[in-house]
Parts: C-alpha cells; structure tokens; sequence
C-alpha cells in the first residue's frame, strides 16, 4: 500500500468552498429568494430576500412556515488540518400578518443564537449570512 502523499495548501481554492443556501417557503403569501446561494470560507456572504406580508401558521403542519438550508461541506486549513461543516435547517413558523423584515430578522436571530459557525444581518426584508469560526 502507497503511502498517501501531502496535498499542498492552496487558499484560493480552500477559501472558495462553503456552504450552499437554499430556502423554501410554505406559506401562501410569503415568499423568500436566493439571491447569492454560496456561504464561502473566504468571507462571500449567501443572501435571501424575503417579500410579502405573511398568512401564517393557523393550524399543525408545514404551511405557514419558512425554512433556509445550509449545506454540508469540508475545508482543509492552512495547518493541513480539515474541517467538516455540518449542515443546518433553520426554520422558522411565520405569524399571520408578519412582515418580510420580521421574518428577515427571526432567521438572523436564530442563526446568531446558535452555536454554528455563521453569523447573519437582516435589513429589510433581505438576510446576509457568513460564515465565521465560532
């Protein structure tokens, strides 16, 4: 058996790799884009707009709630180390009348309250997450 050779570390590429970020809504009047879907290791934050006034959860169930998604990934660290990222659902259940700018701010205080390595902002009804070594 070949000994495995030490690959050589390359920041262009390591600082590149992230997380995707995908978001769904399941709410009739509330809805919520992608609008940059990568959450990178370098510092390029993924970004979500959300529009609309919200109908809301009324009854048990998915309908009246929203949920963002980050993706697994792995990075190698300058020490030749790497790093496995979990992935994350952040869901959050929207109340009848919510506006974007609520919903915006509910997700940035979920991901903030985490113990996850991201940080997020919300102005308006938009979103920014990035990702940080907590």
């Amino acid at each position: 058996m070949k000994p495995k050779k030490a690959k050589s570390y390359n920041p262009e590429i390591e600082l590149a790799k992230g997380a995707t970020l995908d978001a769904a809504s399941y709410d009739k009047t509330q809805k919520i884009k992608v609008t940059a879907g990568k959450v990178t290791v370098g510092g390029i934050s993924g970004r979500a707009e959300i529009s609309g006034t919200a109908t809301g959860r009324i009854e048990p169930g998915i309908d009246g709630t929203m949920d963002l998604w980050l993706s697994i990934f792995r990075y190698t660290r300058p020490d030749g180390t790497t790093d496995h990222v979990a992935g994350w659902n952040i869901p959050t259940i929207l109340k009848p009348g919510q506006t974007a700018a609520a919903t915006a701010k509910a997700f940035a205080d979920y991901i903030n309250a985490g113990t996850r390595p991201y940080h997020a902002t919300a102005a308006g009804g938009k979103i920014k997450i990035v990702f940080t070594e907590k």
